[in-house]
């Protein structure tokens, strides 16, 4: 192992150092390729010439004049790196995003007084949504009190008639999807597909609409035909849409069967099969945005009932545990500040990102009891907190902490308790330097829940789920490197040099004692998939272990599409 060590170590000294040099800078800032432009190629972002600032447009008591809808292609034909046969065609096949669907997303009207926050707002909103690259609202004309507002947007492809394939911590998974993810150019989701994954094999149908009828009201419904059960989820909501929202409601069904398993080592050492019913009903109410904060109540009933059986497969259960059913009435709090922050090439490549600066605060509790058809008597509760720093121009601190269990019995019970910091350090346009720690623990754990870590909880270096326990911690440090390659102007290019480290501590009911901590170290490839729905970024790695047993191949290769670098 000392040997492996040393070769790996001078492996990474020798790619790290390559980051570093004069070469490795100019590819990134682009002096070795030609310039890439930006996902909205020809969107003017500065302010037009005669058109006042936003301070004084307010303060005028300005007001909205037209609002103009510009929904643009995939494809930019009027580029000649564009138009090509392949790119016209492309843009013929497409049903483009209708202007309608674009406009039923905006916080502002026309007549209505001009407020710079509900422009900023609309285009975050915007950029939620998987079918467009990207979204831009300014002020285009002013005349006598009236201002003109321009929103531009750009289509991707939406329709996935494809095989996906990934790989990480030494298992593959692979399926078959027939997809829209804007069906008709009204926003809505509509797909089927075969999927061969890591606990199980599926067979799904879905349909989400986020605004029905052009309304606020949103529907999501999802069935799935799986290898060891099946799952019905069914939700219908009016959500907290926009920082002055003043309500809110909605329910949510599930009813879910399936077999699940127990890890150490990466191998599967138990398992039981699962029967779930949930329904949650909630309304809430809202001050709206006062003094840059919105303030949030909010009361539901839920009701959770699951039963557990020895498996029916192959393995023998060890463990089953006992069933529980939960039923209470709840209350819940949130204070939101608006705080927002945009950036480019941070964890997508070449898209612009809305990082949630301000502080996050939210509360829930409720009681189950037998007077509402429970089996036991406790407080379920949840809670959490957000918040990010900017010390400097080019530094950036994310902070995020949350809870979630029971007080019964006069103590914490199945309760995770979980913390996560991130640091951003900006070196250059294309160059960035990621720190993350993470770690979560367990409070007398149902035995339905483990703390598991492995190759995909972030130690990529080694098998899935491979060490068990009763908490966990995770360390980061990744260089990363933005390119200003655009092959084929379909995928945005990067890279990163990461190492991770991590352990666990606590004994887990089956699983072998901790192996302390474990360290990894790799190299990765990152393509930002900047024309299609389907994924952002593309992930394939090479990781290797520091630590574990003999068992753990030398070698860990990784391919998964995430949303994030």
């Amino acid at each position: 192992m000392s040997k492996n060590l040393s070769i790996r170590t001078f492996s990474v000294s020798l790619l790290i150092a390559w980051l570093a040099t004069p070469m490795a800078s100019a590819l990134a800032d682009g002096a070795l390729l030609p310039s890439v432009q930006s996902r909205t190629d020809k969107v003017i972002y500065e302010r037009p010439p005669g058109v006042p600032s936003d301070a004084e447009l307010e303060t005028s008591g300005a007001r909205i004049g037209e609002v103009r809808i510009d929904t643009r292609a995939m494809f930019d034909t009027g580029n000649s790196k564009e138009n090509t046969s392949l790119f016209r065609l492309a843009n013929r096949l497409h049903i483009g995003t209708r202007d309608g669907t674009v406009t039923d997303q905006l916080l502002f009207r026309s007549g209505e007084p001009y407020a710079r926050r509900l422009l900023d707002e609309s285009e975050r909103m915007l950029r939620t949504n998987h079918f467009l690259r990207d979204a831009v609202v300014r002020p285009v004309a002013y005349r006598d009190g009236v201002v003109d507002v321009e929103v531009v947007t750009q289509d991707v492809w939406t329709f996935n008639p494809g095989v996906s394939f990934g790989r990480k911590g030494g298992r593959n998974t692979s399926g078959f999807e027939l997809e829209e993810l804007n069906l008709l150019g009204l926003g809505t989701q509509l797909g089927i597909g075969y999927k061969s994954g890591l606990d199980r094999d599926s067979k799904t149908i879905f349909y989400r609409d986020r605004q029905l009828g052009s309304s606020w009201w949103s529907l999501s419904t999802t069935y799935s035909d799986n290898s060891d059960g099946r799952l019905g989820e069914l939700s219908v909501e009016h959500p907290f849409y926009a920082l002055d929202s003043r309500w809110a409601g909605g329910i949510s069904l599930r009813d879910d069967q399936r077999i699940d398993s127990r890890y150490d080592r990466g191998e599967i050492i138990d398992e039981f099969a699962r029967s779930e019913r949930f329904a949650s009903v909630y309304y809430g109410r809202a001050t709206g945005l006062r003094d840059g904060w919105t303030r949030r109540l909010t009361f539901g009933a839920t009701w959770d009932a699951t039963e557990f059986s020895p498996s029916a497969q192959s393995l023998a259960s060890r463990i089953v545990p006992s069933d529980r059913t939960l039923a209470f009435p709840w209350i819940g709090v949130e204070w939101i500040q608006d705080e927002f922050l945009t950036e480019r090439n941070r964890t997508q490549i070449e898209r612009i990102e809305d990082v949630a600066m301000g502080w996050r605060v939210r509360g829930q509790l409720g009681i189950s009891s037998s007077a509402f058809g429970a089996d036991r008597t406790s407080l379920p509760f949840e809670a959490g907190l957000s918040r990010g720093l900017r010390p400097t121009p080019r530094q950036t601190l994310l902070f995020d902490a949350g809870t979630r269990g029971r007080f019964e019995d006069s103590r914490l019970a199945a309760t995770i308790t979980r913390g996560a910091a991130q640091y951003f350090f900006r070196q250059s346009d294309r160059r960035l330097l990621y720190l993350g720690l993470s770690g979560e623990f367990g409070s007398k754990l149902d035995l339905d829940q483990q703390i598991l870590l492995g190759g995909d909880s972030g130690l990529r270096g080694y098998p899935l789920r491979y060490q068990a326990g009763e908490g966990r911690w995770l360390f980061t440090a990744e260089q990363r490197l933005f390119t200003n390659w655009y092959p084929f102007r379909l995928m945005n290019v990067g890279a990163a040099v990461f190492y991770d480290m991590g352990g666990t501590w606590g004994r887990d009911p089956l699983g072998a004692p901790s192996q302390g901590v474990l360290k990894d170290f790799g190299v990765g490839l990152r393509l930002g998939n900047s024309r299609s729905a389907l994924g952002n970024v593309v992930h394939i790695d090479v990781a290797m272990p520091l630590d574990g047993d003999s068992s753990i191949r030398n070698v860990q290769f990784i391919v998964e599409t995430k949303r994030s670098f």
